[in-house]
């Protein structure tokens, strides 16, 4: 396999691997009954997210591997105590494999996950833990998947779906270029009840840093 890694302007994204500090982060996130508020599953207990760790690992090892499910961590070199950064300017992130590196062993305060489909599409989903919400963060991770997506694995279309109460993560997608495609209602039953999520999508000629490899290659030609 070849470890995913990815560097922003204030975060970094990378394999998971199965140590406590990793297990305790995700704990952290899937332990957290309003981090899950809006995922399809509710609180899990620490062995359950031990468990899942092992299962992305086996995952990455796949000969063809179909779900990528990662770590977000912040940077060494980032300032983690400012809201200076505003989610619009991390829209637009640099090429993740110009910057420097990042620590190993940071915390992760994130997960974030793509996975592929038919026709080279995938889906992508993040989470985000519940005290580092409201840094612009969300609008970098998006970022970073939509540029591995697009400029890595050659992908064509990227969807998400979200919960229509979710508003946070809608304005994040909306603001990212992606488009409402529809409402999908009763798409999910949780805690005794039924709920509708909103569907988007973003295709490759809309991300900018996608649009640009390809005119380049077309001069090229």
């Amino acid at each position: 396999m070849v470890p995913v890694r990815l560097l922003g302007p204030r975060l970094a994204i990378r394999e998971y691997r199965h140590t406590e500090g990793d297990v305790d982060a995700l704990h952290a996130l899937f332990g957290d009954p309003e981090v899950t508020r809006y995922l399809p599953f509710g609180p899990s207990d620490r062995e359950t997210c031990a468990d899942q760790i092992e299962l992305y690992l086996e995952e990455a090892m796949a000969e063809q591997r179909g779900t990528y499910r990662l770590a977000v961590t912040r940077r060494a070199d980032a300032d983690a105590d400012t809201d200076a950064h505003a989610e619009a300017e991390a829209d637009t992130c640099p090429d993740p494999y110009d910057c420097a590196d990042d620590p190993q062993d940071a915390t992760p305060i994130a997960h974030a996950s793509l996975t592929l489909g038919e026709f080279r599409s995938a889906s992508l989903g993040y989470v985000l833990r519940r005290d580092v919400w409201g840094r612009g963060y969300a609008g970098e991770i998006v970022g970073l998947l939509c540029d591995f997506a697009f400029r890595t694995l050659d992908l064509h279309r990227l969807a998400a779906r979200v919960d229509v109460d979710n508003t946070a993560s809608a304005r994040v997608l909306t603001r990212l270029g992606f488009r409402l495609e529809g409402r999908e209602r009763h798409d999910r039953f949780k805690a005794g009840a039924w709920s509708d999520s909103y569907r988007y999508s973003l295709l490759a000629d809309e991300w900018p840093g996608a649009a640009a490899d390809r005119r380049r290659a077309g001069e090229g030609g």
